[in-house]
This record gives C-alpha cells, structure tokens and sequence, in this order.
C-alpha cells in the first residue's frame, strides 16, 4: 500500500509540475522575475551604497568564514552580474519589469565602482586571492553580456579603475582545468575595453581545451572527464564569449568558433534531457550548491536563439521555471534576511566544499539568460510545451536520441 502511495505521488509529479507552467502568456516571466528580485536584491542594493561587506553574511565550512571573507563579496557580485547582463541589456522592457531593470542597471553600475576603487570599503580584492580570477572572470563576463549599461556609462575614472582591477588578477596561476579560462576571460575583457591584453594566456586556454575535448558535446576539466555541471558553469559559456570576443589572431581560433558553438547546441540538448518529469536533475558532481545556475548553457544557447533541433524555446522555459520554482522555494533556502544560504535544495551546508561560501551561490544566476530576450520572442510568448522528459516518460512516441560528432 506504502509502494503504491508512493508511485501514485511520484506519478502526479509532472503534471502538477507543467500546471505550475501553464500560465497566462508572460506568466513565467513574471515568475523569473520575482526570483530574479528575491535573489538580487540584497546584493544590488547593498553593494550600490558601498555596503556589501557589512550587510551580507558569510556562511562557509567550519573555520573557513576568514578565509573566505576575503573573496565571497566579489563572488557574489560577479556572478550575479554575469546571469543578470543580458536582461539589463534588454532594450524592450517596459512597465514595472522596467522599472526595475533602470534601478538594476543603476545598481550594478555603482557596485561596479565600489568594488574596483581601492579607496573604497567595498574594494573586492582583486589578485589578493587566488579566488579573484575566478570572480573577475564573471564579472567580464557579466560586462561583455551588458556592454551598453555595464560598460560604456561608466566615467573615465572607474573605468580606469575596473582596468587596474582585472590586470591585478594576473599574478594569479590558474590551474590546469577550467580556470585556465578564467585568466583567457580577464584578457578577453582587457581586449574589449580597448587594453593591452596577452594572448599567449587566450590561447593556452583555447588550445588546452581542444585538446580536452572527449566528444558527443563535452569537455573533460582538464584531461579527465568529470561528472559533473562545470561544463555548464564555466567552460563552454566562457570558451564561446572568448571566442567571439578577441580578434582571429589565430585561424585555429576563427576555426574553433563555430565547432565550439556545435559542441554548445549537443551539451545544452544534453541538459533539456536531464531535468526529469519532476523538474528535477541529478545531483552529481561538485559544487551543486549552485543550484539552477547548472544550466547556465541551455540558458545561454536559449539567449543565443541556437537551441538544437527537437529542442523548442517553450519546452525549455516550461523545464527551467520548473526546476527554478522547486529550487527556490524550498524551505530553508534563504535566510531570514533574504541571503541565499549553501544548499541544493533548502539549507545543506554539508553539501558546500571548502571553497563554497554566501557569495558563491549566487552563480544561480547564471539561469536568468533568457531574459535578455524581449517579451515577444518565442521563447516567452509562446505557450506552454512539456519537455523531453515530460513527453517521454508520458508514453508519447520519440525520436531516438544520438551523439554528436562534432
């Protein structure tokens, strides 16, 4: 009787799970756009008053908190820049969602001087831990997604600063895995902003990772292949912005762009099909307290407009606002001042690794890509679709899957 209770719950799961996406046209958006809200706020508007070192709090493993106070505020304003870009990019938001994408953009830009003046009690500690190239890495990266409100409205002056900030990350020496990509996008963002930058480092990470390519869309981390969402969290979204970024010094660069964005479109089908009827998605690998921000490549082949055949934006929008909605609203998630807490589904500090602390979770942003598209794109506008799981597991007759050979 207990068995059979149990298969009924689980069996109810994906309907109850497409009927939390089967709103009114905008209906999810508006969804994103409160988590969006929920999850940013304490960030922007602490680091917009040069407050963010004394308002966030700093949960890490024990006897980390020190250590990790030194580069978790840069971490959290980095990686939420870096998910957040694309829709303060947007030019086609109006109503109250524009509203609070024109106090957003104030935000980020003030948090953007705060944090790279050295005067300032906010200063992020660029090059003063090895953590920092990471975190610069996503802040180009939130940059080079929002060129005209992140870049271009700044003052000669904190512009000179954000120069100075991301060349101090230089002396840190990436390790021979995916941080190599982390130093290529530091240079990548020099070379945007119209710097002295060195390619030598751009091309060390685009050759290592060619040669770590183990086929059907994935990259090894470093040259063993590892189970687990960081070719989601850094080094395809990475690879392909460094790409498009730096001039074709290289025609194994120029080259590699379109086979990078091939290999993107297989990985990303690869996601779609791992989050289940359910909304959920296997909790495999390291750094899981990152929550939703896994998918920060479907999102970004969605934003891309390049999601692979049998994948259609509307299926992708019912499948990650499911798993957002499940994600977000799970018990214990926040704090009781709104600061995201470690954990994959609710509080679980055991499930943060040493170098996991407050402002890494804000990775989960990663998620909001979509965003940058307008409310009349497909992808929003379109009614619900259930997912490839959804659809299998339903009985509806499929297309075989197949790996890819780019």
């Amino acid at each position: 009787m207990k068995g059979a209770l149990a298969l009924g719950a689980v069996s109810a799961m994906p309907v109850r799970a497409m009927e939390q996406t089967e709103v009114a046209v905008g209906g999810d958006r508006a969804y994103w756009i409160e988590v969006v809200k929920r999850v940013s706020e304490p960030v922007l508007e602490a680091v917009s008053q040069g407050q963010l070192r004394a308002r966030m709090p700093v949960e890490a493993g024990t006897g980390l908190v020190e250590a990790r106070s030194k580069s978790t505020h840069l971490e959290a304003f980095g990686r939420l820049i870096s998910g957040l870009g694309p829709w303060l990019e947007c030019a086609e938001v109006q109503g109250a969602e524009g509203a609070l994408q024109a106090k957003y953009r104030e935000w980020a830009r003030a948090g953007i001087r705060y944090g790279t003046d050295p005067a300032s009690a906010d200063y992020m500690n660029f090059g003063v831990t090895s953590q920092s190239v990471v975190d610069a890495a996503f802040l180009v990266l939130g940059i080079l997604r929002a060129p005209k409100q992140l870049w271009e409205p700044l003052d000669k002056a904190t512009k000179a600063y954000v120069v100075k900030a991301l060349k101090a990350t230089r002396q840190v020496l990436p390790g021979q895995s995916n941080w190599l990509l982390f130093s290529a996008m530091v240079e990548a963002g020099l070379c945007f902003m119209g710097e002295e930058w060195d390619s030598m480092r751009v091309d060390y990470a685009i050759q290592m990772h060619k040669l770590w390519f183990v086929g059907d869309g994935t990259y090894g981390d470093g040259p063993h292949f590892h189970w687990d969402y960081y070719n989601s969290f850094v080094i395809q979204p990475m690879l392909m912005k460094v790409l498009e970024t730096v001039p074709g010094k290289s025609e194994a660069w120029s080259a590699l762009k379109p086979v990078a964005l091939e290999r993107a479109r297989r990985y990303a089908a690869i996601q779609e099909r791992l989050i289940s009827p359910e909304a959920t998605f296997p909790a495999i690998g390291r750094s899981l307290a990152y929550r939703f921000g896994a998918f920060q490549l479907l999102s970004d082949i969605s934003l891309r407009r390049e999601l692979p055949e049998g994948v259609s934006p509307e299926q992708v929008r019912c499948a990650l606002t499911a798993v957002m909605r499940r994600m977000i609203e799970m018990p214990g998630t926040f704090d009781a001042k709104g600061w995201l807490t470690i954990g994959f589904a609710g509080h679980q500090p055991a499930m943060g690794e040493p170098y996991i602390s407050t402002g890494s979770l804000y990775l989960c942003a990663a998620a909001w890509l979509p965003l940058g598209l307008p409310k009349s794109d497909v992808f929003w506008a379109g009614g619900a679709k259930p997912w490839t799981a959804v659809k299998i597991w339903g009985g509806e007759n499929m297309m075989a899957d197949h790996a890819s050979s780019a």
